[in-house]
Parts: structure tokens; sequence; C-alpha cells
């Protein structure tokens, strides 16, 4: 989200399918008690009633100026700021800067670095709150189901960092930017890791890989019209998908403990291209994230060096100007 309280991004239901995305029955697979989804949905969802505490429309006012009456005023301190400040019904720019929302001069030049987790936890309105929250559920309850919480947990966060990261790289021009879309978009990845990660173990490979591509190609194209900060969804999605090789990959189909079958030969537990995989994406990984901070920290703008790279993030047209 931009400082004019645009939406960060959506991130969309898991594939048609899902729960055993791919043909993967997963019968002898150990399947976790969500809990870990739900207090993440829980938690944003308190986070944003604390915004709209701390905005306090009646109070402080818009940004607009006077004669701008903030929207459901029935709601007294919890109302929304004007439709023209604010169309998603949030608070104001002003209340997310002071909450925690990303900025790249605060996180360079004031040593705010903790902003880059913060913003994560943060919603620009109520709409970008009941998107990102469907999502995160349709998404995030069957994977932790399958990989528990501590797996998923770990992907969740770091793709978020991974996004604030990449955001603070590319934008400037005092925007900020809330939102979970980073951490979504990072689970969207390691969903597509995942699936070439084991992919021997998978029937339906094709129908299963297309149909996840065709969400995630979405998702990146409604990532370039105004107001929506692509390079957080782009940031989550490659973290996501470096560190599903790395914690995602199943053993071979028929493998079982060794405590299990004491006396039986059976083949090696992971296959090794799986191993090659895991390698590389940790060390990938770790340089990208490494290269990012030191770039970001040392006051790097991205765009210098890919004069390019802002069309991933708004695409121009007779319609809308990428600059409000």
């Amino acid at each position: 989200m931009d400082a004019n309280g645009a939406e960060k991004g959506r991130a969309p239901p898991a594939p048609a399918g899902a729960g055993a995305y791919g043909g993967y029955e997963g019968a002898g697979d150990r399947k976790w008690w969500p809990w870990l989804v739900p207090t993440v949905i829980v938690a944003c969802i308190a986070v944003f009633v604390v915004e709209m505490w701390v905005n306090d429309c009646p109070k402080h006012g818009s940004a607009l100026g006077a004669g701008q009456p903030c929207v459901a005023g029935f709601l007294r301190r919890f109302s929304f700021q004007p439709l023209r400040e604010n169309p998603l019904l949030g608070p104001s720019s002003a209340t997310l800067a002071k909450m925690g929302a990303l900025d790249w001069n605060k996180v360079v030049h004031q040593n705010e670095g903790w902003r880059l987790i913060s913003c994560i936890w943060l919603h620009a309105g109520l709409i970008h709150l009941l998107v990102n929250m469907l999502s995160l559920l349709f998404i995030g309850i069957r994977l932790e189901q399958q990989f528990g919480f501590v797996r998923i947990g770990a992907i969740y966060l770091v793709s978020g960092f991974g996004g604030s990261v990449l955001s603070a790289l590319f934008l400037r021009n005092n925007n900020i930017s809330v939102g979970a879309s980073g951490a979504l978009f990072g689970l969207l990845g390691s969903m597509l890791s995942e699936l070439l990660m084991n992919w021997t173990i998978y029937s339906n490979k094709v129908a299963a890989i297309v149909t996840l591509l065709f969400i995630i190609v979405i998702n990146v194209a409604i990532g370039i019209l105004p107001h929506a900060d692509n390079f957080a969804h782009i940031g989550g999605f490659i973290a996501g998908f470096l560190l599903g090789f790395v914690l995602l990959a199943r053993p071979q189909f028929g493998w079982m403990e060794r405590s299990e079958l004491p006396h039986t030969n059976q083949p090696p537990k992971y296959k090794a291209y799986q191993y090659v995989l895991w390698v590389v994406a940790l060390v990938l990984l770790l340089v990208g994230f490494i290269l990012s901070l030191v770039m970001l920290f040392k006051g790097k703008n991205g765009n210098d060096g890919c004069h390019w790279c802002h069309y991933l993030n708004c695409v121009p047209t007779s319609k809308w100007n990428c600059d409000t």
C-alpha cells in the first residue's frame, strides 16, 4: 500500500483440488492441527482494531482538510477516514506510519529496521484486511496441516521480510507500505517449489503446476495496477520459493523410519536432486538477503541498476498515473 492508503495486493485461495494437489495423497503423512494460521489471523484483526483506535478519525480529522466526514461515524473512535483519503475503509497514512508502516527514509536514515517486520502486521483498511486474511485462511490452513506450524511459520515470516526488503529497495517517493501480501506470496511460492522438489511423488503434475502458475501470474498482473506494491509481492514470492526447497522436501515414496523397519534395505530418505535443490536454494536465499540488506542500509536505490524494474510495480496508461 502507498501513502494514499491503497491496497498492497491480494493472494488467491489454493488451487482446485488442493489438500492433495497434483494427486499426492500422502496417506502416511502426519496431519498437523493448524493453530498458527488462525492465531496470525486473529493477531492481524487485533492490530487493525488498535490501528482504528489510534487513528480516531473524529478527533484527528482528515488530511484533506475540514468538511470531509468520517465514514461510518456511528462507530465513533473506530470510524474510517473519508473515502477520498482511504478507499479501503481504514486509517490515515499518518496513523500507519506511526504504528510501523514500511518507510524507506525511517528504515535507512533513522535506524528503524524493525519496520521491515512490523509492516507485515498492519493493513490499510477493512477491505485490505479481509482479502488478505481470507487468502491466508485458504492457503495457510492446508499448508500447516501438511507441514506443521514451524515450517509454515518460518516461510510466512521470512517471505514477509523478503517482500519488505525488496519493496524498500525500489519504492521511494515518500511512499509507505503495509500488508501481509508479501508473506502470502511467499506461501504461494513455497507451494510451487514444494511441487517441483517432490515432483516424482505426484500424479497429475501438469494440471497442478499449470493451475498454480496461473494463480501466480494473475496475482502478479494485479500488482502492476497503481497503489499496489508489487515489489513486496515479488520479494515475498522469491523468498518463499527458495525456502520451500529448503523446508518442504518430502521423503521418497515408500521410505519409512529405520525404527519401524530395522531389518529391511530401503533407498535413501531423499533423492539426489532434492539434496542439490536444497543446497542451491539455501545459498541463493542467504546471498540474496545479504546483498539486499547491504544495498538497503547503504541507501542504494534498486532502480539505479535496473531502469526498467519500475514497470514491474506499475505500468502507466492513459487511465492512470503511476506517480500518484
